[in-house]
C-alpha cells in the first residue's frame, strides 16, 4: 500500500472548516481582551467612592496585566490559525515539518495549527 504524501482535497476542506471556526472564536475572544485592557466596556473606578477606588484601580492593573498577556497568546493562536489556512492553500497542510509524514486527522481535528506529528513533538523532549 503506498504512503499517503498529502490530505484530498475533501480532508483539506474539512480542516479549513474546523480552522475558521476556531478563528472565528479566537478574534472574539482577543477584542474581548482587547476591551478588557482597555476598558471600553465603561465599567471602571470613576464612579466608586474613594474607599474602593485605590482597591479596585490595584485590581484593575492586574487585570488589565493578565487580559494583556491573554491577549498576545491570543493574537500567537490566531497567527498560527492563519498559517495553517495557507498550508491548506498550498496543499501542504497536514504534513509533520520534521518527518515528512502526515499528521494524524484526530491530531489536527484536536490541534488544527500542529505542524509537527506526535512521534516528532516526542521525540523533541
Amino acid at each position: 500500500m503506498v504512503e499517503k504524501v498529502r490530505y484530498s482535497d475533501e480532508d483539506l476542506e474539512i480542516f479549513r472548516a474546523v480552522i475558521l471556526g476556531k478563528l472565528d472564536k479566537a478574534r472574539n475572544d482577543y477584542e474581548l481582551y482587547k476591551d478588557a485592557i482597555t476598558q471600553r466596556d465603561g465599567n471602571d473606578t470613576q464612579d466608586t467612592s474613594p474607599t474602593f477606588k485605590v482597591l479596585e484601580e490595584g485590581a484593575a492593573t492586574l487585570s488589565k496585566e493578565e487580559a494583556g498577556k491573554l491577549a498576545q497568546r491570543q493574537q500567537k493562536f490566531i497567527q498560527h490559525l492563519e498559517a495553517a489556512l495557507i498550508r491548506i492553500e498550498n496543499k501542504t497542510y497536514g504534513v509533520c515539518r520534521e518527518t515528512g509524514k502526515l499528521i494524524a486527522k484526530e491530531r489536527l481535528l484536536a490541534v488544527p495549527h500542529a505542524t509537527l506529528s506526535i512521534d516528532a513533538k516526542n521525540n523533541r523532549k
